[in-house]
């Protein structure tokens, strides 16, 4: 049992051993989030999903961060705790050593251009970018990709800090900016219900500009889209805005790290799915999220997810049994591969091993009989049945199991005949050993 048993045991420890190297860990219990400034699009999205992660025993943490840009620099650093992060489109900065995977397109990001129309004549309706040409505009925080875009969309105009005044200002420390005469224009990036952008639609005396050459733009810039906000959408009773309005749009994504966990992954997908699939002003029910990839590859499981739905486990089952059960799976390789197959030998082998030990005597049965039979002196007679006297004592010896009983009772029985043979040949009878 010992020489059997203990390398069948170890053969299927080692497998399990192996097995468990592919075992994913545990997911760990949060996820930690870059967002944006206060009052964005970005920081409200989270506060979305905060509660869906919770239902699954999971706690969001909000990093809030200057905007996109910063919340770039984060994902690339390896030092940082940050697992998951919203990107702007157009932000990016290719690079071949990337790590970083997107969760598909999750919302268009629509760029408004805020003006005060008492900086403009009485019959001046800007709707061109050049227009604000010798104006104080803010473009934005640092490190964000509201800023980004801005200048970006300047520059195409040839206009910079030669030509405008421009203030490091975004969300609502803009538009307080812009309501207070501080700045005469605003480029803010972000959805309709964003505190900056729904705070100046409704302000008195602020105007966003229709972009009449927002077409241009996009062909221009290949990650703009032309959006077109209907006249009297945010608002029937009050005709805000009171005319359409033609805007730009980047497009919104998460991206996450390589090594961040398959299952905060999931989950990531399925609250961006409940938050970002509704009817919107500038979007129609199911358009979002989407199965794009923007600014980096797209996750193997978000492929996984816009195919197929949540995985299948979790259709059926509480996230965390679902999760145990997914990552214990890989354990019944060694269970099919190893186990059975031992299983199938082990009783084998100890067969075998106890008939060798029957099979030997009766090789020694062997030899002697042929001896005896080329014999004719009675001394050497004498010799050869004490010699089988050994190998009875022996067989009587051999620690044998219930189940091969009958091989041994029959080896002492060939062991008679041999000795029977001897006997008659040396003209004796054989003693009666009853």
């Amino acid at each position: 049992m010992v020489l059997i048993g203990l390398p069948s045991l170890l053969v299927v420890a080692a497998a399990f051993w192996a097995a468990a190297q592919f075992v994913q860990p545990a997911p760990p219990k949060q996820l930690i989030l870059a967002t944006g400034g206060a009052g964005g699009g970005y920081q409200r999205y989270a506060a979305a999903y905060k509660p869906l992660l919770a239902e699954e025993g999971i706690t969001l943490v909000e990093r809030p961060t200057s905007g996109a840009m910063e919340n770039l620099a984060l994902l690339r650093d390896p030092d940082s705790e940050v697992d998951a992060a919203f990107i702007q489109g157009g932000v990016v900065d290719k690079r071949e050593d990337d790590d970083l995977y997107s969760l598909g397109a999750i919302y268009q990001e629509p760029v408004w251009i805020f003006y005060r129309p008492s900086r403009f004549g009485d019959k001046e309706v800007p709707d061109r970018l050049l227009q604000l040409k010798g104006m104080r505009v803010a473009v934005g925080a640092s490190g964000s990709g509201n800023r980004h875009l801005a200048l970006e969309l300047l520059q195409l105009n040839g206009l910079d800090d030669r030509h405008v005044t421009l203030l490091e200002a975004g969300g609502i420390t803009a538009a307080e900016a812009l309501q207070k005469g501080r700045a005469d224009a605003a480029i803010v990036v972000g959805p309709v219900q964003s505190a900056a952008v729904w705070t100046l639609l409704y302000a008195p005396g602020i105007k966003v500009m229709n972009l009449a050459q927002a077409d241009a733009y996009t062909r221009r810039l290949a990650y703009l889209s032309h959006l077109v906000l209907p006249r009297g959408s945010v608002d029937l009773l009050r005709d805000i805005p009171d005319r359409d309005i033609h805007l730009l749009a980047p497009t919104a994504t998460l991206a996450v790290k390589e090594g961040t966990h398959p299952a905060l992954v999931d989950l990531l997908l399925q609250a961006a799915s409940e938050t970002h699939n509704g009817h919107g002003l500038l979007q129609k029910a199911g358009d979002f999220p989407k199965a794009q990839a923007v600014e980096f590859p797209l996750s193997p499981r978000a492929e996984h997810f816009y195919k197929s739905g949540k995985p299948l486990l979790q259709r059926y089952l509480p996230f965390w049994a679902a999760n145990l059960i997914d990552r214990l799976v890989v354990m019944l390789i060694p269970l099919i591969a190893v186990l059975y197959p031992v299983a199938k030998m082990a009783p084998s082998l100890y067969g075998w091993r106890i008939r060798s030990r029957i099979f030997k005597r009766y090789g020694e049965l062997k030899f002697l009989e042929a001896e005896a039979l080329a014999e004719d002196s009675g001394v050497q007679r004498q010799a050869l049945l004490q010699r089988l006297d050994a190998i009875e004592r022996d067989a009587a010896r051999i620690p044998t199991p219930l189940a091969f009983s009958d091989m041994l009772y029959t080896l002492r029985g060939h062991i008679e005949i041999v000795r029977a043979a001897i006997l008659r040949q040396d003209g004796r009878q054989p003693e009666n050993k009853s």
